[in-house]
């Protein structure tokens, strides 16, 4: 069995070396203090200041929210009025009536507004819908799209020996 020696303490008198007795027997400094002292004055309380950091920055955050779901809310404007002028277009070629057909194609709540252009060969009809505003101050967005089909006639289908 190997026995091990425990280091050898520095001599007083030597630089860096505590004299004998002293200190807090833990490597400090030559303290002498009870390990549970407080010291004299209290840490600056930083409780709150993240609370009021949020609330500062929650504004913007709200913001930022509103514009995204307003940007979508323009997506599905576009999307609704590019389907309504689709169906009015096709329904006007065939010739029934476009009009009914582009406001039943699209959402209510947007307030499509189909209207016919043009004539002869080809049926054009351009959609407007009105995409409500979710940021206050700010005014609802119209989005128009406008298809155009060739205007079937029973001229076509005579021809062909239908």
């Amino acid at each position: 069995m190997i026995r091990t020696l425990p280091a050898p303490h520095p001599e007083p008198g030597v630089e860096g070396a505590e004299p004998l007795g002293t200190g807090t027997g833990r490597g400090g400094g030559g303290e002498d203090h009870p390990p549970s002292a407080k010291p004299k004055h209290r840490p600056r309380n930083d409780r709150g200041a993240s609370i009021l950091e949020f609330a500062g920055f929650l504004p913007i955050l709200l913001l930022v929210g509103m514009a995204a779901i307003q940007l979508g809310l323009i997506g599905y404007g576009a999307n609704q009025a590019g389907t309504a002028a689709r169906a009015a277009a096709r329904a006007a070629s065939l010739g029934e009536d476009g009009v009914a057909a582009g406001q039943a194609a699209a959402s209510s709540w947007l307030n499509p507004q189909p209207l016919p252009e043009g004539g002869g060969d080809t049926t054009t009809f351009s959609v407007t819908v009105t995409v409500p505003s979710v940021i206050p101050l700010f005014d609802p967005v119209d989005v128009t799209r406008a298809v155009t089909m060739p205007t079937d006639s029973d001229s076509d289908s005579a021809a062909d020996g239908n």
